[in-house]
């Protein structure tokens, strides 16, 4: 039932990342910073999603890893868009928050894998 919390929450990740580009877009002029954020916000879910139908362990692990990436990627687009003035410190450190714990969620749920497979 893990990976279905961790499938919740990036779900909910993705949906608050959503309201925060749409906030963004009407305050700002990075969009093309803004959009990099929405794409690789949303793709951690849609990547959990996608690990549900995996054809086996490796492409189940593989669509982790992704999912994986795309956190850390979007840590840099939040790190950037904060530091350039297009959120506040109190919205930052929440989805950055939410973010790290998605994080290391998927790592600790792709070394568990991983050790069953030797």
């Amino acid at each position: 039932m893990a990976d279905s919390i961790l499938r919740d929450k990036a779900k909910e990740f993705a949906k608050k990342t959503v309201f925060l580009c749409r906030d963004m877009k009407t305050n700002h002029k990075e969009s093309v910073l803004i959009n990099q954020l929405l794409r690789s916000a949303t793709s951690i879910g849609a990547n959990l999603h996608e690990a549900q139908y995996a054809q086996g362990t490796k492409d189940f692990i593989s669509k982790l890893e992704i999912a994986q990436k795309e956190c850390y990627e979007t840590e840099y687009w939040l790190e950037l868009l904060f530091e350039t003035g297009c959120m506040t410190k109190d919205i930052y450190n929440d989805v950055q928050n939410e973010c790290g714990a998605i994080r290391r969620m998927l790592i600790s749920s792709l070394k568990t894998i991983k050790s069953k497979q030797v």
